[in-house]
């Protein structure tokens, strides 16, 4: 049987970096504590000034500016194009990973997620989208600040940055959405 929860942003736990450079609030993970032990993992960070990112051996990550002008990343030596609100990147944990501001601290939204124990797919959305998955675990991250999610005949209100979380999906799913989100499907191997 499906699960749903909705998480809201005032109560996603904050932690500092290992490198004093920023804060990451956690929105969610399938397991785990820590930094070890999870398949996938959601959350939010304030970078402060640019620096270093930590690495994430065995992990995929896809990084998106949510508020601030924006940054540009250094990835295994190489920048990346000007990385600017809700336009998200991928890149590999085992690179080696800086970031330069763009004007100031920025607030970004991460997905890290073991490869090899699941297949992910995350896309923003804006207005009135109406999608069908069959993914194991579906997560609908608002970056409005009310958001209505229908799945079925089921309807949920979520305020900015709060997380829509369903987990052990077994069929079709019908979800329309109303607002500005990002929708994450994740598939378990």
């Amino acid at each position: 049987m499906a699960q749903l929860k909705v998480l809201r942003a005032a109560d996603y736990p904050r932690m500092p970096w290992k490198n004093g450079g920023g804060s990451t609030e956690e929105i969610t993970r399938d397991a785990g504590t820590g930094l070890e032990g999870f398949g996938w993992r959601l959350s939010i960070a304030d970078i402060g000034e640019s620096g270093g990112f930590s690495t994430f051996a065995g992990y995929q990550r896809v990084i998106t500016v949510l508020q601030g002008a924006g940054m540009t990343l250094r990835v295994d030596g190489q920048d990346t194009r000007p990385l600017l609100p809700l336009d998200p990147f991928a890149f590999s944990g085992e690179s080696q990973v800086s970031c330069a501001l763009l004007g100031g601290p920025i607030r970004d939204f991460n997905l890290i997620y073991a490869p090899q124990r699941y297949s992910a797919r995350l896309q923003w959305l804006a207005g009135e989208q109406h999608l069908f998955t069959s993914a194991t675990t579906v997560l609908v991250f608002s970056v409005s600040e009310q958001l209505e999610v229908m799945l079925g005949d089921s309807t949920r209100q979520l305020g900015r940055h709060d997380c829509l979380q369903l987990d052990a999906n077994a069929g079709l799913l019908d979800i329309t959405i109303n607002g500005s989100c990002c929708v994450i499907e994740l598939i378990a191997h």
